[in-house]
């Protein structure tokens, strides 16, 4: 029961950091987020040729937030509940090149850390549960409001296949 307590105490204040992090004054946000600021909601996921005998999640809640350093860079973090009905947290950078933006739709990669999957002997702290990720992001983006499609790469050890995460975000 303890080790429940810490663990929720763990998201509050995780939770607490990403949203004292989107309310940032705008003076702040200006120095850092030059490229701007949007808040993410991860609403699903499509898992592609899953195993028949498995049964993933495909409502997946969540929030997060991007801050664009510039038109290229972003920094991103944020939490949902993943496929495996488990609590899943991630950081890291996105890289968007000039040339694969094309109108309202570019072409994106995410690098960083996820938690909250079985990733065996490729994986950080106590039981493993914390990983790498790479991943291909189709963005569309107008004006102020957008949407992301993420390609997941699948996860072998926790007989996750190949998934699509969509979510939808707003520009502040």
């Amino acid at each position: 029961m303890r080790f429940w307590r810490k663990k929720n105490r763990v998201a509050c204040a995780v939770v607490a950091a990403a949203a004292g992090l989107t309310m940032t004054t705008a003076a702040h946000a200006t120095d850092w987020c030059k490229g701007g600021v949007w808040a993410d909601v991860m609403i699903g996921s499509y898992h592609i040729d899953p195993d028949p005998d498995e049964h993933f999640r495909q409502f997946n809640p969540g929030l997060g937030v991007e801050c664009w350093l510039n038109n290229e860079w972003a920094l991103t973090a944020g939490g949902f509940r993943n496929s495996l009905s488990r609590p899943s947290w991630y950081g890291g950078g996105v890289w968007s090149p000039d040339f694969t933006h094309w109108g309202f739709v570019r072409l994106s990669v995410i690098g960083g850390i996820i938690s909250g999957y079985n990733y065996g002997n490729w994986g950080l702290g106590r039981d493993h549960t914390i990983g790498p990720v790479v991943a291909p992001i189709l963005m569309f983006e107008y004006r102020r409001v957008g949407a992301n499609v993420i390609l997941i790469p699948p996860i072998p050890s926790d007989n996750l296949p190949f998934t699509l995460g969509f979510q939808l975000k707003v520009k502040f």
